[in-house]
């Protein structure tokens, strides 16, 4: 595409209106991106920058969702279900994910997906009374197993950092369960900045990562980040170094269906 060519990018940003999906849309203006915004309302699209074109769909209603794939050569996923229990966690958080990757059909887009810190950490009372890790880690899956070339960042607690922690970490393997800010701390922008930096490097390709930062100064080039991280397996649905904890032998029958279903559709 003509956008990706001269480095300007056509962005779909999912979860527009949240705390983060706000600065990811910020971020990729500030960039000189072109922004798409999913919107459930217009009144949603008006919280908004102006320069970003604004599209109402609804995650969870695959119809509403053809309109905001048009056309754009990236996605950039922020949504989630916010607390709205296990049906919402597999409705939102895996759900919103099957359906635009569904939506977009044969084209080709390049995926950053923000999923969590511990999302491998099955066996938490948060895990066992939502399911939103297992949920999120099955939307991993799909976007693996869709063929596009993607980034999943996997961030610490938000904004839990104190001023002076602003060095970015990156991590692999989700070792870090204990379900606190112990686990690591990262700011809302930094996030934002992230996932919108991993969409134009070759770098960040076919990678999955826990982010975090610790005392110390922002980074300016996060090239050499994404260069030292191990990439997933080549035909993996799961991270490289994750636990072996959520085997596909023993998942869902619907949620076998949905990768054999974005597998054909998208390759």
């Amino acid at each position: 595409m003509e956008a990706r060519m001269n480095g300007r990018l056509k962005i779909l940003v999912v979860g527009a209106t949240g705390s983060i999906g706000r600065l990811v849309v910020e971020q990729a203006i500030r960039r000189g991106h072109a922004v798409r915004a999913l919107v459930r309302s217009a009144s949603k699209a008006r919280e908004l920058a102006r320069e970003a074109e604004s599209v109402i769909g609804d995650l969870t209603r695959p119809e509403t969702l053809s309109g905001a794939v048009e056309g754009i050569d990236s996605v950039v996923f922020t949504h989630g279900s916010d607390g709205g229990g296990k049906a919402d966690s597999e409705s939102v958080d895996y759900g919103g994910v099957r359906n635009i990757l569904a939506a977009l059909g044969s084209r080709t887009a390049r995926i950053a997906l923000m999923t969590a810190i511990g999302v491998t950490n099955r066996n938490s009372s948060y895990n066992k009374s939502t399911e939103v890790h297992d949920w999120k880690r099955r939307s991993e899956r799909l976007v693996r197993a869709s063929g596009l070339a993607y980034t999943v960042v996997r961030p610490g607690w938000f904004d839990y950092n104190a001023p002076d922690e602003l060095k970015l970490v990156f991590l692999q393997g989700d070792k870090r369960h204990t379900g606190t800010p112990k686990d690591g701390v990262i700011s809302r922008r930094q996030i934002a900045q992230v996932l919108i930096g991993s969409l134009s490097s070759e770098n960040a390709v076919g990678k999955t990562f826990e982010l975090i930062a610790t005392k110390g100064s922002a980074q300016e080039d996060l090239e050499p980040l994404f260069k030292m991280l191990d990439a997933d397996g080549k035909g993996s649905l799961d991270a490289i170094h994750d636990p072996a904890n959520q085997p596909l032998d023993g998942e869902l029958q619907k949620v076998r269906d949905d990768l054999d279903s974005i597998s054909t559709l998208l390759r």
